[in-house]
């Protein structure tokens, strides 16, 4: 074990600069050495515990809970005021004050349900099923797989129709196949969870049974024909597209022509189907399958997109299952922060524009313009440099890389919501009426041009992305606050915080998925084949290394999976770090901390959380980020600016032999 020295605890500076690196945030008794995301973050996680409403509990989601303290802001002036009908505060208003009524949604209790689940009743054959399934899929009820519009991956300048796989309860297919005992118990929780809700819904108990039974059957099917998430993550597996003429000779026994028809697609010429071998058991499902199971399984799908709007049995059940069982969360949020939650997805881009207008200083703006065209510059720098690839792939490389589109705070056009219908009528309906506008918009976008100046993410919202088929990354302005952006801290802490956020996001765009589509985001081998498969020799560390982590008793971590992510990770950190190196304005140590351990610090401190134990088993199965902890000491253990920053040697936990180390960006 190395002997670091520790800074001293104390300063008597009172400037942003010191606020920025919170000492109390430190478990100085844990060297840097051991145990990084300890000494970074274990004083955060004692003087932050983990909600009773919550799963998990990190710096994201504190961020995510202040910005939800801000909107709570707007929607009380927006709700007390008085509005013209047809405006958005009406719609605002309206929409919230249906949910937060809850003497009356309790008085009405399964009745706004009611005419969805006799209709479903009333089928008297499979083509009116399937029918009626069109109709869903075209209000935005979408049952038994999924469909929308987005990019042709081999022309991302058109929308075209895509059919993926779904119709699962479950989030996963791995719950209905898998057979560990935890496995097991979230299936005959799933089960029960099903016959309560049916119950609830004014079923007889026994017969609530024999429908959740003939749901699981079709869901456990349904799960046998899809992929996996990691057969997933290719994208060449999930682009397979044809024609209508092709879908039918796929799948035959599914009135394909009906369904365009109903779509306002009549003779639909491209259609990307991302699983077909999905699609081709749905075909046969259609026989295999009684009408009498196929009415349970719509009358489920309808309860369960329906619970959350209810009365508070089936809301308590809801939770019960979804949250207790799933994630092992003791308490459902707030009333309050979940009806303004439904109201912020809905009208997402009309609050947007009131959180912008109060919470996002345009001077942000520019900083982080300022930020991302340093970060553009160090990647090219870093590809230069790489010894790995060739010529000819690096001069591609370095073409995606300049038009790579920006987005930051906003969009530059704001979505019209003058044809949402909501009224004071009851939440379900507000929302199913939401459900029907959205699906609506999104229709009208297949088979026409990709509108470029959309965003995929409200400015409300803690996140940030890369589209690789629009090769463009995104950072809405929520996120642009502390701890992950400060407008007057020192570079380090800046560098470290939404620099390397600003480096993952361009990285996404040369990672093990995203190198896979061009600088127009065509899906389309750019590299040469060498190149190509030394990336993948490089990748295939990062493997190994996620893979050794032990997350929970004998649960390791998934390396494949998370294999993007731990790319973009360590692609953020280097392209930022040597950035921030070249910015030359470093500071002196501040709380005897130098510039460089800031930087790590900062970054450290953006993966902060506690989590409870079920959810690090459904995060493990589930996502393909790694958890937290492991967004520290992986991509750390790679960076011999690390080492030289904390005094890492040979035989410390955090020490990886220079040969095990992943070099890629």
């Amino acid at each position: 074990m190395s002997i670091v020295l520790l800074p001293v605890l104390f300063s008597c500076q009172s400037n942003e600069k010191t606020k920025a690196i919170d000492l109390n945030n430190l478990d100085t008794s844990v060297s840097p050495a051991h145990d990084f995301d300890q000494y970074a973050n274990g004083g955060w996680k004692v003087n932050n515990p983990m909600p009773d409403d919550k799963s998990r509990f990190g710096t994201f989601d504190k961020l995510r809970d202040e910005a939800e303290k801000q909107l709570q802001t707007l929607f009380d002036e927006v709700t007390s005021e008085e509005h013209e009908p047809g405006s958005v505060g009406q719609k605002i208003a309206d929409f919230y004050n249906t949910g937060m009524d809850t003497a009356k949604i309790e008085a009405q209790g399964a009745e706004p349900l009611l005419p969805y689940l006799r209709e479903i009743e009333a089928l008297g054959s499979v083509e009116e099923l399937q029918r009626l399934v069109a109709k869903y899929h075209k209000e935005g009820n979408g049952v038994l797989f999924s469909y929308f519009g987005s990019a042709d991956k081999q022309n991302s300048d058109w929308v075209i129709s895509q059919l993926y796989q779904g119709g699962l309860g479950m989030s996963d297919r791995d719950y209905y196949l898998q057979t560990d005992n935890r496995t097991i118990e979230i299936r005959n929780e799933y089960v029960q969870h099903m016959s309560k809700m049916f119950t609830i819904a004014g079923v007889d108990k026994d017969l609530a049974r024999q429908k959740a039974e003939s749901v699981m059957a079709i869901e456990t099917r349904l799960a046998k024909a899809s992929l996996s998430r990691l057969e997933r993550r290719d994208p060449h597996r999930t682009y397979n597209k044809m024609n209508l003429a092709s879908l039918v000779e796929l799948s035959p026994d599914f009135a394909w022509e009906n369904f365009f028809a109903q779509m306002d697609f009549p003779n639909e010429d491209e259609i990307n189907v991302g699983m077909p071998d999905f699609f081709t058991e749905v075909s046969k499902m259609m026989s295999d399958v009684s009408l009498d199971d196929w009415k349970a399984y719509l009358s489920w799908n309808m309860i369960n997109r329906s619970a959350s709007y209810l009365s508070s049995d089936f809301v308590e059940q809801d939770f019960y299952f979804y949250g207790k069982v799933m994630k092992g969360q003791e308490e459902k949020r707030e009333r309050w922060k979940r009806v303004q939650g439904t109201t912020s997805s809905v009208l997402s881009e009309a609050i947007g524009q009131l959180y912008v207008a109060k919470y996002f200083p345009p001077e942000a703006k520019q900083r982080m313009i300022d930020l991302v065209e340093s970060l553009r510059v160090s990647l090219g720098q870093r590809i230069d440099n790489l010894e790995w690839m060739s010529d000819e792939t690096k001069e591609k490389a370095h073409e995606k890389l300049a038009t790579i589109n920006v987005k930051i705070g906003y969009p530059d056009k704001w979505r019209d919501y003058s044809s949402l219908e909501v009224e004071a009528d009851t939440y379900l309906a507000n929302v199913m009426r939401s459900r029907v506008f959205n699906a609506e918009y999104r229709r009208n976008k297949i088979n026409k041009p990709v509108d470029k100046a959309e965003w995929y993410m409200p400015p409300q919202m803690v996140n940030a992305y890369y589209s690789p088929s629009m090769n463009e990354i995104a950072f809405p302005a929520a996120i642009l606050q502390p701890p992950f952006f400060y407008l007057n801290a020192d570079d380090a802490v800046n560098y470290g915080a939404i620099g390397v956020v600003i480096g993952h996001e361009i990285t996404h765009g040369f990672d093990d998925q995203g190198r896979k589509y061009d600088k127009e985001g065509n899906l389309n081998e750019w590299w040469t084949e060498n190149d190509a498969s030394r990336f993948d020799e490089r990748a295939q560390e990062l493997v190994k290394q996620y893979d050794e982590f032990l997350v929970l008793d004998t649960l390791r971590a998934d390396g494949e999976l998370t294999l993007g992510e731990n790319i973009a990770d360590l692609g953020g950190l280097n392209i930022s770090y040597q950035a921030f190196k070249k910015a030359g304005n470093e500071t002196e140590p501040i709380d005897g901390f130098t510039p460089d351990q800031r930087f790590f610090l900062a970054y450290a401190h953006l993966w902060a959380n506690n989590v409870r134990d079920k959810e690090i088993v459904r995060l493990t199965k589930e996502d393909v980020h790694s958890l937290g902890c492991y967004r520290v000491l992986g991509p750390l253990r790679n960076m011999p600016e690390f080492y030289a920053a904390f005094g890492v040697e040979e035989g410390d936990e955090m020490y990886l032999p220079a040969e095990e180390r992943a070099k890629i960006w």
